[in-house]
């Protein structure tokens, strides 16, 4: 049984012409498609929003950050006065 080499086996694949194959792309809903480069034509007014709503948002925000940083700020306190008794300096 004589083997091919790889030489031989290029040289038959460039003589016979490949067909070229149309892509079909299927949306399954399980990747999120770049669509950056698409244009819509019946765009959506942007709806603005007000003063008052943007007062209330950024308070609500920060009412929501309060207790996070006092725990930090509290943790850090009790670091310090550890290390200040452990070095002596209280």
């Amino acid at each position: 049984m004589k083997r091919k080499h790889r030489k031989e086996e290029a040289s038959s694949e460039e003589e016979k012409p490949q067909k070229e194959q149309k892509i079909v792309y299927i949306d399954d809903g399980s990747q999120i498609a770049d669509m950056s480069a698409t244009r819509r034509h019946g765009r959506a007014e942007r709806q603005k929003s007000t003063a008052r709503e943007k007062i209330r948002t950024y308070f609500s925000v920060v009412k929501h950050m309060l207790i996070p940083m006092f725990c930090t700020l509290l943790a850090f306190t009790l670091v310090l006065i550890i290390l200040l008794a452990v070095t002596g300096n209280i």
